[in-house]
């Protein structure tokens, strides 16, 4: 009898584990959806004299990707992003997550930029009040520049014909 109490407390721990293992690391709920995107004023990547803010895609619906040359991930999802942007289905804005200037204009230099503009966050503030966990992640943000989406992780073309394209398309019939 008095081994069946640490029995059942282990069961019950067997129990949590496996469910917490089958559970998805890239569907992290975001407390920000359906809230406006935060405010900010950031040195563009590709011309730091010009800032860009939220007013710069206001009106529109958009992609916002989180990326930095130091990731791994990020270059894997490039193509995918390149891709979208040749086929003009959504405008694509990027946020430069605490990367070195140089080094974020060497990288889009070499790999090719489909941003319409990206924002340098070098100390990431604007990255932690969006709830970034890490990079890549992706934000649709619709007209009235509400996120409506995140995606954590590599934008995959899965992905993009799944989950984001369709979203965008709605939203963009949205008034």
């Amino acid at each position: 009898m008095r081994f069946l109490i640490p029995l059942g407390v282990f069961l019950v721990m067997v129990i949590f584990l496996a469910i917490g293992l089958s559970l998805d690391p890239r569907n992290l709920p975001s407390p920000l959806i359906g809230k406006p995107a935060p405010t900010f004023q950031l040195s563009k990547v590709e011309e730091p004299s010009q800032a860009l803010t939220p007013e710069s895609f206001r009106g529109r619906v958009i992609l916002l990707n989180v990326w930095a040359s130091w990731c791994v991930s990020c270059r894997q999802e490039h193509p995918v992003l390149l891709e979208l942007a040749q086929r003009q289905e959504v405008p694509i804005f990027g946020l430069n997550y605490k990367d070195q200037l140089t080094a974020a204009r060497d990288w889009l230099s070499k790999f090719g930029n489909p941003y319409e503009a990206s924002g340098f966050d070098q100390d990431g503030r604007v990255g932690i009040d969006l709830g970034v966990y890490g990079v890549p992640e992706t934000f649709v943000i619709d007209k009235k520049g509400l996120i409506r989406m995140k995606h954590t992780g590599p934008v995959t073309p899965q992905a993009l014909e799944k989950d984001i394209l369709p979203l965008v398309e709605r939203l963009k019939q949205e008034p």
